[in-house]
C-alpha cells in the first residue's frame, strides 16, 4: 500500500525544508523523508548552527579576556567548557524544534528513515526501526546536503582526528590543534579553539588562504588571523598520521616537493571541503544522471535527466551554501506550482564568520580580470568609520568593483566587524542593477558601521568625504 503526495522532498535540510514549505503555501500536498533523528540537515544539527553559536561565545570571552578592560569593565573571565557546550547544544535544539513546528503548521508529514527512490514518482522510506514504507508522488526533489570530505589515508575517529562535527564537542580545549584545509570551516573552527587557548596550525596544499575569495581580502584576514595568534603553512600537504603515540604527529611537505617536517598536537581537524550526500539514495534505480564528482546534473528548473525527479542545495552543483539551497527550494516549488521560479547565482552572498568576517557577493577583481572586464574599484577603510573608532573594531575594509563604463556594481567585498550584515544591501542594490552612485547617493543612518558601504562607493568616484 503507497500514500500519494504532490511533491516529496527527500532531506529537511535549509533547502529541503523551504521547499516543502513553499509548496505547502502553494496548495500541494507534501511529504519530507529525513534519516536523521532531527530535521534541520547538517546547517542546523552539526554545522552553521552549533559553529555560530561557539564563534559567538568564543569571541565574548575573548572580548571579556583582552578587551573589557580597555572600556572600564574589569572582569577576569573563567571558561566553562561544558557550560558552553551546553549553551551550543540548546540553540540547536530551539532551531531543529522550529523547523519541525513550521512543518506541521503548513501541514506536511514527516517521514524518518532513509529515502530511496525506486521508481521515477516512488520513493521507499526505510526507517532504523519498523517497516518499510512506499510514498508516491508527481514530484521528487533530492535534498540531502553534503558531508565532509575525507583525506586519503587519515582516519576520522572524531576523537583525536575530526571532522567539522567532532570539532563542535571537544570534551577540553587542546593545547596544539592542527588543521588541515585552510577555508571557511577550518578557518571559523580553528579560531573558536584559539580563542579558548589552543594552539593552533592551519596547513593548506594552496598558497593562499579562502580560495575564491577577493585575493587582496584574503591576505588581509590571513594578517588579521595571525595577529590572533593562528599559525599558517602554506603551499604545504599532509603525507602522514601517526596516532601511536600520546601526540598525533604529522608529517608534512611541500606541495610542489621539498623536505618533510613533523608537526605534533593533540587534535587534528580535518577540513578540505565537502562532498554531496547521493548514497543510498537509488540514483542508479531510475538513470538519474551525475558528475564525476558525484554531483546530480539538473537542467535550468533544477530538473534531472528523469522527469519528475529534481535536485537542489550541495547535490547539484554551484557553492555548497545553506541560503543557495533555499533559494533554489523556493524556485522548485514555484517552478512545480506553474510559476516562474528563478536564482540568481551572481549575486548569492558569501560569509566567513571569523572575527573578523568577511563577506563577499558578485565578481572578485581576479574573475574580472581573468573575462576582460573593465572596472573601477572604491576602498573604505574601518580606520575612518567613526562607529568603528569608538567600538575599536577598526580592522578590515569594503571593497566595491563597478562596472567601467555604465558603474553597475559587479562585486562587493568587506572584511570587517558585522561584514556578513553589511553585504545584504549590496546584495540588494546588485539584484536591481544598481549603480556605484545610486549606493553612493543613499541615505546611510550616522553613526553605523555601513557609513563604510557608502564611502567606499563613494570612492569608486575619488570623492569619499571622510578619508
Amino acid at each position: 500500500m503507497s500514500t500519494s503526495y504532490d511533491l516529496i522532498v527527500i532531506g529537511t535540510g535549509p533547502g529541503g525544508y523551504v521547499c516543502a514549505i513553499r509548496a505547502a503555501q502553494l496548495g500541494m500536498k507534501v511529504a519530507v523523508v529525513e534519516k536523521r533523528g532531527t530535521h534541520g540537515g547538517t546547517c542546523l544539527n552539526v554545522g552553521c548552527i552549533p559553529s555560530k553559536a561557539l564563534l559567538h561565545a568564543s569571541e565574548a570571552y575573548a572580548e571579556a579576556d583582552g578587551h573589557f578592560a580597555e572600556m572600564g569593565i574589569k572582569v577576569k573571565p573563567e571558561l566553562d567548557l561544558a557550560a558552553m557546550l551546553a549553551f551550543k547544544d540548546e540553540g540547536v535544539k530551539g532551531n531543529v524544534d522550529g523547523i519541525e513546528f513550521l512543518l506541521k503548521k503548513n501541514k506536511i508529514d514527516a517521514y524518518n528513515g532513509l529515502g530511496t527512490i525506486r521508481a521515477p514518482h516512488q520513493v521507499e522510506v526505510t526507517p532504523d526501526k519498523g517497516e518499510k514504507q512506499t510514498l508516491e508522488a508527481r514530484a521528487i526533489v533530492i535534498a540531502t546536503g553534503s558531508s565532509s570530505a575525507d583525506v586519503p589515508g587519515i582516519d576520522v575517529d572524531e576523537k583525536r582526528i575530526v571532522s567539522s562535527t567532532g570539532a563542535l564537542s571537544l570534551p577540553k580545549v587542546p593545547k596544539r590543534m592542527v588543521v588541515i584545509g585552510g577555508g571557511y570551516i577550518g578557518l571559523e573552527l580553528g579560531s573558536v579553539w584559539s580563542r579558548l587557548g589552543s594552539d593552533v596550525t592551519v596547513v593548506e596544499m594552496l598558497h593562499t588562504i579562502t580560495p575564491g575569495l577577493d585575493a587582496e581580502v584574503a591576505k588581509q584576514l590571513q594578517r588579521t588571523l595571525k595577529k590572533q595568534g593562528l599559525k599558517f603553512k602554506l603551499g604545504a600537504k599532509v603525507t602522514k598520521v601517526d596516532t601511536s603515540g600520546k601526540s598525533v604527529k604529522l608529517t608534512v611537505e611541500p606541495a610542489e616537493g621539498g623536505d618533510p617536517e613533523t608537526l605534533e598536537c593533540d587534535v587534528v581537524l580535518v577540513s578540505i571541503g565537502r562532498v554531496p550526500n547521493t548514497e543510498g539514495l537509488g540514483l542508479a534505480n531510475v538513470g538519474v544522471g551525475t558528475h564525476a564528482r558525484g554531483r546530480i546534473v539538473v537542467d535550468h528548473s533544477f530538473q534531472t535527466n528523469v522527469p519528475g525527479i529534481y535536485a537542489i542545495g550541495d547535490v547539484i552543483a554551484g557553492p555548497m551554501l545553506a541560503h543557495k539551497a533555499e533559494e533554489e527550494g523556493v524556485a522548485v516549488a514555484e517552478t512545480l506550482a506553474g510559476q516562474s521560479g528563478h536564482v540568481n547565482y551572481d549575486v548569492i552572498p558569501s560569509v566567513v564568520y571569523t572575527a573578523p568576517e568577511v563577506a563577499s557577493v558578485g565578481k572578485t577583481e581576479e574573475q574580472l580580470k581573468e573575462d576582460g572586464v573593465a572596472y573601477k574599484v572604491g576602498k573604505f577603510p574601518f580606520t575612518a568609520n567613526g562607529r568603528a573608532k569608538v567600538n575599536r573594531t577598526t580592522e578590515g575594509f569594503v571593497k566595491i568593483l563597478s562596472d567601467a563604463v555604465t558603474d553597475r556594481v559587479l562585486g562587493v567585498h568587506i572584511i570587517g566587524p558585522d561584514a556578513g550584515t553589511m553585504i545584504a544591501e549590496a546584495a540588494v542594490l546588485m539584484e536591481f542593477g544598481g549603480s556605484a552612485e545610486d549606493l553612493a547617493r543613499t541615505c546611510h543612518a550616522h553613526p553605523t558601521l555601513n557609513e563604510a558601504v557608502k564611502e567606499a562607493a563613494l570612492a569608486v568616484e575619488k570623492r569619499p568625504i571622510h578619508m
